[in-house]
Formats: structure tokens, C-alpha cells, sequence
């Protein structure tokens, strides 16, 4: 597991217990699909809004995922950008298997079985989408 970086544990321990544990798992897995992908390279670890936020600086390969708690569900979420296809991507693939707000974020009730394995895809769609968009 990454050592979470000092400038970036704040905003994790703002999160309540329960939404904190799957947001670490959610982290977890952005870094493992980023290693499991050479074209991907570093992810780099920052602050936006003064949430969690995971860019491919060196490579430019995908978009920002931030994560955070999504204010209406009051569910933690993958957030992306807004101004991608990426959550119509996902609407897509897995339908009603995930919950989306608007298109911008994916609702996180579980990390684990099928929801875990869709996560991980979509996860890897987004640390890939400038790729792709290129091709």
C-alpha cells in the first residue's frame, strides 16, 4: 500500500470511519491499476477542492479522479470530469450495476464483488481516457 503523503492524510481523517475505509480502498485501486498499465506511469497524489485527487502528470494518459463524499447521496464517490464522456461510459457498460450523480461522479456503497471488479474498470477507463480519445 502507498504511504498516504502528509499534506494529503487531512482530508482522509475528515471523513467519517465507514466512507474513509472504502475511499482507502478506492485509492488503493486507483494505484494498482495505474501500476498494472505502463502506458499510465506515476500517479501523482494531490489536493483538489480539498479533496484526494489522483492525476497522471508525467504520462498526461488519463483524467483526474478525486474522491470524496458526494453532498446529496451523502455516499462516497469517484468524481470525474465533467467535461468527459466518462460517466456516460459507464452508464453504459454497467448500467444500473453502479450509482452515478449526474455525470460526474460513481456512488460507492461497496468496493467489493462484482461492484469492486466494475470500480476497478472504471478506474482504469479514466486513468486512460486521454489515450484513448487520441486513437
Amino acid at each position: 500500500m502507498h504511504a498516504i503523503p502528509a499534506q494529503i492524510s487531512p482530508a482522509f481523517e475528515k471523513f467519517a470511519p465507514d466512507h474513509r475505509e472504502r475511499l482507502l480502498r478506492l485509492r488503493q485501486m486507483i494505484f494498482d491499476a495505474a501500476l498494472a498499465d505502463p502506458c499510465v506511469g506515476d500517479v501523482e497524489e494531490a489536493l483538489r477542492w480539498g479533496e484526494p485527487a489522483y492525476l497522471t502528470s508525467q504520462s498526461k494518459s488519463g483524467s483526474t479522479i478525486r474522491l470524496g463524499v458526494e453532498k446529496t447521496s451523502g455516499q462516497p464517490a469517484l468524481f470525474f470530469n465533467c467535461n468527459t464522456t466518462l460517466v456516460e461510459e459507464f452508464r453504459a457498460q454497467f448500467g444500473t450495476a453502479l450509482a452515478y450523480a449526474k455525470n460526474r461522479a460513481i456512488l460507492v456503497s461497496t468496493t467489493d464483488g462484482d461492484a469492486g471488479q466494475a470500480l476497478r474498470i472504471c478506474i482504469a477507463a479514466a486513468l486512460t481516457y486521454h489515450l484513448r480519445k487520441k486513437a
